[in-house]
C-alpha cells in the first residue's frame, strides 16, 4: 500500500482565515475527516507571516482512500465553506511512500 501526503495551501479572503476555520470546526468537519477510513493525518497550520494563509497537511493510506474521501457527502460542506471564505487553493502532492 502506498501512502499519499498532500500539502494544501489556502489563501483566505482578506480577514476571513479565522472565520473559515471556526466554520469548519463548528460543523465538526476536521474530526469527521480524521475518522474516515485511511486518513492518517489531517491537520491545519497557520502562517505567522501571512494572516490569510492556512496550510493543511493530509496523509492517506492509499490513493483509493483519498479518492473515497473526496466523494464523501461532508466534502460538499467543505467546498461550500471554501467558496465563501477562501480566495485561492494550491495543492502539492509529496512523494509517495510505500
Amino acid at each position: 500500500m502506498t501512502e499519499l501526503t498532500f500539502l494544501v495551501t489556502y489563501t483566505a479572503k482578506p480577514g476571513q482565515r479565522e472565520t473559515f476555520l471556526r466554520a469548519l470546526a463548528a460543523r465538526g468537519l476536521p474530526d469527521t475527516i480524521r475518522a474516515e477510513t485511511g486518513c492518517l493525518q489531517y491537520d491545519y497550520f497557520l502562517s505567522i507571516e501571512n494572516a490569510d494563509e492556512i496550510l493543511l497537511m493530509e496523509r492517506w493510506s492509499s490513493a483509493e482512500a483519498q479518492q473515497t474521501h473526496l466523494r464523501q457527502p461532508h466534502m460538499a460542506q467543505v467546498r461550500e465553506l471554501k467558496e465563501q471564505y477562501v480566495e485561492n487553493t494550491a495543492v502539492r502532492k509529496l512523494a509517495e511512500v510505500e
